[in-house]
């Protein structure tokens, strides 16, 4: 499987990708006496590519901690008895003189980093993307802070929403303000974070408007033009779309955003919006996704899109010489035949992912899947929904599935599996009414692939990727899972917890348990970021402090007999983290089925 792996995942070196050169060295001390050292491992990395460690401290030499070269899984765990001071962990490639360094600091404890935020008064932490903003192969983090964010359907005037960057030592690069004539909101703010053009830096894109002011004070469009309504809805007034330098923040193009409210008029009234949309109170112009797609097999390009309720439109940019360029528009209620079983199939979020297999992303949107080039793939008509989960699901079939529920009570199948590339339902059972929650993760050894549950009317049980029910109860917790304890296994990871799921009592034994920190989204209790971020395979996840004056990395400190390369080196799950913060968070997935592996039988 580690092989079939690899192979798969060296593919990405013909692409533009992101030059993560960097190991991701991390130490964490998570006993008195004990530091867990982890490195990445690359795909491009020969099978058999040994590494040394390090460690030297003041008044004393490096030292060679391990006596073999390590070849096995990237970690190692350090007993440093009574060594107190700073110390210093560096990692080899094996026949070479230098390595990458990590300080660990004297007073550092815990199985986390900690990243102090700039004071904001009235600013909440929101939800967080990574990037290598400055182009030193590591990631630094953006968050969105914002005030008061409300629902689409909900009046009230809102805050000012800001993003923030951060280096993992807690310097901040920038801060953009959004301004007043963007609404704060889960439906609103979309922002990537991604290499778009190939210069080794992450750019920043998201929707602006008159008044949003880049990382170095300048102003887009009319500063003083404030487009409120009495409510806090903005109907009127100029949107854009705008690509910002990732190192410091400055505006580098501003466009259009496509699609504009109405297809022809500046200033629509409400009954002209109705006729557009379906409604004249926001709740259907004003959901907005995005996502960063390879469209042509080799480049990244944003995909900015509008509306899933009814109409829906998606627009493709691709960014070169520090430029926009219009790729292609999607919407399904213009004039192109087919179009229209379309219009009502999108999601709260969306996945980018090659389901086809030529080589080129599609954009996953819900009930309906657009291809590469802009044209409709299918649509299944099963219409709106919350939750989104695309990936190699039952290994037993060829290509990808999808595990979706839908807000619309169905007799046919108000919760699907189906097939990714076609649309074709493989399994699915009926619903009572909204199914909110829908999740997908390898937590029985038993059963090959992923298990599939969801929260809704109706709704019980815990099925296997093959459609059997394998349990009378699904894991009382439906939200984001997590690759931590080394098993090949998923874990659960809902508010500021991460637990295991025990197959042989449906129960959950939790292994962390972050209580000084807070999750975001209200009930939808996501965390600011899931990603594997540093050391190896493993994921890391970001949560905010209670107190909104850091966030907090969790890194695992469990060993693993595995060894795999890391896994930001798959696009798909890259790409995932790049979307993770686009309306209802949803966990990354890979392309792969991260298991596939049939003799894990033990007890967790």
């Amino acid at each position: 499987m580690v092989l079939s792996m690899l192979a798969l995942l060296s593919t990405m070196v013909a692409q533009q990708q992101e030059r993560l050169h960097q190991r991701g060295l991390v130490a964490l001390r998570y006993a008195p006496d004990s530091v867990f050292v982890s490195w990445r491992l690359f795909a491009s990395d020969a099978g058999s590519q040994a590494f040394h460690l390090f460690r030297s401290s003041p008044g004393q030499p490096a030292e060679r901690l391990n006596r073999q070269p390590l070849t096995g899984a990237t970690h190692f765990t350090d007993y440093i008895g009574g060594l107190t001071g700073d110390i210093t962990y560096e990692v080899r490639e094996a026949g070479q003189t230098t390595g990458e360094r990590y300080l660990l600091s004297a007073d550092a404890t815990g199985n986390f980093l900690t990243i102090p935020v700039q004071p904001l008064e009235g600013h909440t932490i929101g939800d967080g993307a990574a990037g290598d903003l400055d182009g030193d192969g590591r990631y630094e983090l953006i968050v969105k802070r914002e005030m008061r964010p409300r629902d689409n359907s909900h009046r009230g005037v809102t805050g000012q929403t800001k993003l923030e960057a951060y280096r993992l030592d807690g310097t901040m690069l920038w801060r953009i303000d959004l301004g007043k004539n963007i609404r704060e909101g889960a439906h609103y703010t979309q922002f990537l974070v991604y290499d778009l053009d190939g210069d080794g830096r992450a750019e920043v894109a998201v929707k602006t408007a008159d008044g949003t002011t880049d990382g170095q004070g300048k102003v887009i469009g009319d500063p003083t033009a404030d487009h409120r309504n009495a409510d806090g809805h903005i109907w009127k007034g100029p949107e854009f779309l705008t690509v910002f330098d990732g190192l410091t923040g400055a505006e580098l193009h501003t466009t259009s955003y496509i699609p504009q409210r109405h297809p022809s008029i500046t200033d629509p009234t409400p009954e002209q919006m109705k006729e557009v949309w379906g409604d004249d109170h926001y709740n259907r112009s004003e959901r907005y996704l995005a996502c960063v797609a390879y469209l042509d097999g080799k480049h990244p390009s944003l995909v900015m899109c509008r509306g899933y309720y009814t109409r829906s439109v998606l627009a493709a940019y691709d960014f070169k010489d520090k430029t926009l360029i219009h790729r292609w528009t999607f919407d399904s209620d213009d004039n192109t035949p087919g179009n229209r079983a379309y219009r009502g199939q999108g999601n709260h979020n969306l996945t980018a992912a090659d389901v086809d297999g030529d080589g080129c992303d599609e954009i996953v949107y819900g009930a309906a899947c657009i291809d590469n080039d802009g044209k409709g793939l299918y649509s299944t008509g099963l219409r709106h929904g919350d939750a989104l989960h695309v990936s190699d699901l039952d290994p037993a079939r060829p290509g990808m599935e999808v595990w979706m529920g839908h807000e619309t009570r169905s007799d046919v199948a108000g919760i699907e599996f189906r097939d990714a590339r076609t649309g074709e339902l493989i399994w699915g059972f009926a619903s009572q009414g909204d199914v909110g929650r829908s999740l997908a993760a390898d937590i029985d050894p038993r059963y090959p692939g992923y298990e599939c549950w969801a929260f809704g009317p109706g709704i019980t049980g815990l099925y296997s990727a093959q459609g059997e029910r394998i349990s009378e109860r699904s894991p009382r917790t439906c939200n984001f899972r997590i690759l931590w304890d080394g098993d090949l296994l998923h874990e659960l990871l809902d508010r500021n917890f991460i637990a295991k799921y025990d197959w042989t009592t449906d129960s959950l034994r939790f292994l962390l348990r972050a209580d000084e920190c807070r999750w975001n989204n209200g009930t939808k209790a996501t965390p600011v970021l899931s990603a594997d971020l540093l050391g190896d395979w493993r994921e890391e996840v970001v949560w905010r402090t209670a107190d909104n004056t850091a966030l907090r990395i969790y890194s695992t400190t469990i060993a693993t007999p595995h060894r795999l390369p890391t896994l930001m080196d798959d696009r798909q799950y890259r790409l995932s983290v790049a979307w993770q913060n686009v309306g209802y968070n949803q966990p990354p997935s890979t392309s792969f089925w991260p298991a596939g592996k049939a003799n894990l039988k033990t007890r967790p």
